[in-house]
């Protein structure tokens, strides 16, 4: 993957309500700074002036967040009623997303979950980091699950580490890199939760990578899948030497898991059909109730968040 420009912007999927890009690493989202010259706005109003909506500040619908020096998928809602259905699974946990990353050293376990609650850093210095509970200045802990699989152990640059899969369960702020940073293995060129040496200011970007993304809207399966950026012949410094599990694999067991608690309207797009239950088979779960004001609320907030602002 090259550094990001305004003419490369690569697309994963399309259809007539969403986009799904691949986001290139230090590259932000947008920005209302004259300074940032290529934002992932720019990039698509570059690309697809005709997508823009002109009722948006920003002119395009971002359905959740990566940070800066983070790559990968990246899905647009293209209209206000795609950006209500993806809002939607989002607040149901409904969706699957998995990202690659190196981090250091080899983390000896194949298969773990992290689940160091996370909160807001309160000192000096730190305002706009997280950190674990338990650590001083943590404030507001929350529950947080990540699922880890390792997939190869080898160098970077001369120094041990572990290529792995890692699955958000929650939706933390820097949940992927706050958690493989407590257990001490940080993600290779991460600057803020990284080895305080310097030795991370070698690496040419931040070694995480979202890789693997599926929003079953009521509409349609959003899936996508980018290339693996982790590979020798694209970063000469990563030797792997030895096969804990083969990531196609995990991608299989990805594509084929069934859409978890579809909603009204019967199984999710994502899901094969779901058979009445047999005898002696639990029935199915009661009907989720309606959805109170306290939340079509938060859903009407969430949507504004991209509406025109005024100007100043």
């Amino acid at each position: 993957m090259e550094p990001g420009s305004m003419e490369n912007l690569s697309i994963l999927y399309r259809s007539h309500d969403f986009l799904v890009v691949n986001k290139h690493w230090d590259v932000r989202i947008d920005s209302k700074t004259w300074r940032e010259t290529l934002t992932l706005q720019k990039q698509l109003r570059h690309c697809f002036p005709e997508l823009a909506d002109p009722d948006t500040y920003y002119g395009f619908r971002f359905c959740h967040q990566l940070d800066f020096s983070t790559s990968g998928a990246l899905c647009v809602a293209l209209n206000k009623a795609a950006a209500g259905s993806a809002y939607k699974c989002f607040k149901e946990r409904r969706v699957t997303k998995a990202y690659l990353a190196l981090v250091r050293g080899h983390v000896q376990e194949s298969r773990m979950t992290i689940s160091y609650a996370i909160g807001r850093n309160s000192t000096e210095g730190r305002a706009h980091t997280m950190c674990i509970e338990g650590t001083q200045g943590c404030e507001n802990p929350k529950p947080s699950l990540t699922e880890l699989v390792v997939l190869e152990h080898g160098l970077y640059a001369g120094d041990p580490v572990s290529k792995v899969l890692l699955q958000p369960l929650t939706g933390r702020t820097h949940q992927l890199r706050v958690h493989c940073s407590a257990l001490g293995h940080p993600v290779v060129g991460d600057l803020t939760y990284g080895q305080a040496s310097g030795q991370e200011d070698q690496p040419f970007r931040m070694m995480l990578h979202a890789f693997y993304l599926k929003i079953p809207t009521q509409a349609e399966c959003v899936e996508a899948r980018t290339p693996d950026p982790f590979v020798p012949t694209l970063d000469a410094c990563w030797i792997p030497h030895t096969l804990v599990q083969p990531l196609d694999q995990l991608v299989q067991d990805l594509r084929t898991a069934p859409d978890p608690e579809p909603t009204e309207g019967g199984p999710g797009p994502c899901s094969p059909s779901m058979p009445l239950p047999g005898p002696g088979q639990p029935p199915p779960p009661p009907a989720k109730p309606p959805e109170t004001e306290a939340q079509r609320a938060s859903c009407l907030q969430w949507l504004s968040e991209w509406t025109l602002e005024p100007d100043n």
